[in-house]
């Protein structure tokens, strides 16, 4: 069995807040709300000129289907030649955020960090310098919540509106298709007037309550991916030092109930040795910091999370900021003395080992409606016979991440409960988000109950100790 040919499991959930748009062969058809009606996902007459801050890898594609839409767009990075493509493409550069906002009625801000975001719209060259009134500020930056509502709060001083909208790719690095929903925290009145934008840039928006509550809900479907990418590394190396190929153990788990974005879609480049360069490693020890405060402000115990939270932490002063996100792995591939890249194994994408990759042309559909590319993975080493123990340990190992793919997914629906978010509204933004796993898809009616319960019907027990395969060395929870 070909891995990008495994759907996640469904039950056939619908979902009566999302409006999605599917992409085939990447191009948008109109979205359609639950109940049938149509919203032509045409440009808003009102919306004439758009200013994006922050060009980077979320940011460039964005601005380029902003483009493709008909939008002008003025843009501004703090890095001119990381907005090259785009201005060749048609925007507008600008020297400061300042003038690439003035006069626009949306603004973008794509950027790292929460100072980042703090920095461009803020001060005499910041974007609110020069946002007019009755315009709206978009941030699609998963940020501190905190420095959202301080922003929204100064941009309400002079009569900008506010929307936080974080991006969470629906496939890997599906912004280069429109494929990402966004996790939009802020006035209603605002979300519909710029459901449009939105719309030329992903494939499905979310309206999740008040300004800072967006950011939250990213930080939430964010640690379920986190956790699978540490769990599923650790349960490659576990496999290896077993003697289990690292392919054969892949396919194995993306075959299984264990599977997940994280382990179909990212795991790949953990074996071409990449460690997949779509994302910097600082990003996750951000994020994870964020969840790990979220849940203290939150009264949420956490236990798996925060031992998520210590994995990446540990990564970020062992490695370089800049590394590969996945280098969190490279951690356990020294706790078991084993390393996990294939030799000559190149993961299809230009983010693995080989640059000069072409983009991804074909897409597959799964029978939720979510779009994912359709890369063949191409091994030069042929499988081995396994022995019975070594089947055994890879069935042990898909049930342990199964496991975890559950814990995990307990802890976000225990942060989404003290945001405040409805049982329904948590499973449909986890469902279209990077977070998504074979055991969310597959448990739709258990998740929509006031009470969590295992597979087998029982309330699940207290957590006593962090995982194997979130830590190699078992932890006792204090």
């Amino acid at each position: 069995m070909n891995p990008a040919d495994i759907h996640f499991l469904s039950i056939g959930q619908t979902y009566p807040r999302q409006i999605v748009t599917l992409l085939v062969k990447g191009s948008p058809m109109p979205a359609v709300e639950a109940g049938g009606s149509t919203v032509r996902a045409t440009r808003f007459r009102n919306v004439e000129r758009i200013g994006f801050i922050g060009t980077g890898k979320m940011g460039r594609p964005m601005i380029a289907k902003l483009l493709e839409a008909g939008y002008p767009v003025d843009v501004y990075d703090i890095k001119p030649a990381a907005a090259k493509d785009v201005v060749e493409k048609g925007a507008r550069w600008h020297d400061a955020p300042r003038d690439a906002a003035r006069g626009c009625e949306i603004v973008i801000t794509c950027l790292p960090l929460p100072r980042h975001v703090f920095d461009a719209m803020t001060g005499e060259q910041g974007a609110l310098a020069g946002m007019p009134p009755g315009s709206v500020w978009i941030d699609t930056s998963t940020t501190d919540y905190k420095n959202a509502v301080e922003i929204a709060r100064r941009a309400a001083a002079i009569g900008v509106h506010s929307l936080e909208a974080p991006v969470s790719n629906l496939s890997h690095m599906g912004v280069e298709f429109a494929n990402v929903s966004f996790f939009v925290g802020g006035p209603s009145e605002a979300y519909v007037r710029s459901q449009a934008v939105l719309q030329a840039m992903g494939a499905v928006s979310f309206h999740v309550g008040d300004i800072g509550q967006g950011q939250s809900v990213k930080l939430l479907t964010n640690l379920l991916f986190y956790a699978a990418a540490v769990a599923s590394g650790n349960a490659l190396c576990r496999s290896v030092r077993g003697g289990v190929p690292a392919q054969q153990a892949w396919r194995r788990f993306a075959g299984s109930s264990a599977n997940s974005v994280a382990i179909e879609q990212y795991a790949p480049f953990l074996l071409d040795g990449s460690y997949d360069r779509s994302c910097t490693l600082e990003i996750p020890v951000k994020d994870m910091g964020l969840t790990v405060q979220l849940a203290d402000d939150l009264g949420v115990g956490l236990p798996v999370g925060r031992a998520v939270e210590k994995r990446y932490s540990e990564a970020g002063r062992k490695f370089d900021r800049y590394d590969s996100h996945l280098r969190v792995v490279e951690l356990a591939e020294v706790v078991f003395g084993v390393r996990l890249q294939v030799p000559g194994y190149r993961a299809p994408s230009k983010y693995g080992a080989d640059p000069a990759h072409p983009p991804d042309e074909e897409f597959l559909t799964d029978p939720i409606g979510r779009i994912k590319p359709k890369r063949e993975h191409v091994f030069p080493l042929d499988d081995v016979p396994l022995s019975d123990i070594q089947i055994r340990l890879l069935e042990c190992l898909a049930g342990e991440l199964t496991h975890v793919n559950r814990l995990i997914l307990d802890e976000a629906f225990d942060l989404g409960r003290g945001m405040g978010l409805s049982n329904t509204l948590i499973y449909d933004v986890i469902t279209w988000s990077v977070g998504a796993s074979a055991w969310s898809d597959s448990h739709a009616q258990q998740y929509s109950n006031e009470q969590l319960i295992d597979s087998a019907g029982a309330i699940a027990p207290p957590l006593t100790t962090v995982p194997h395969l979130i830590c190699p060395y078992t932890e006792e929870l204090s």
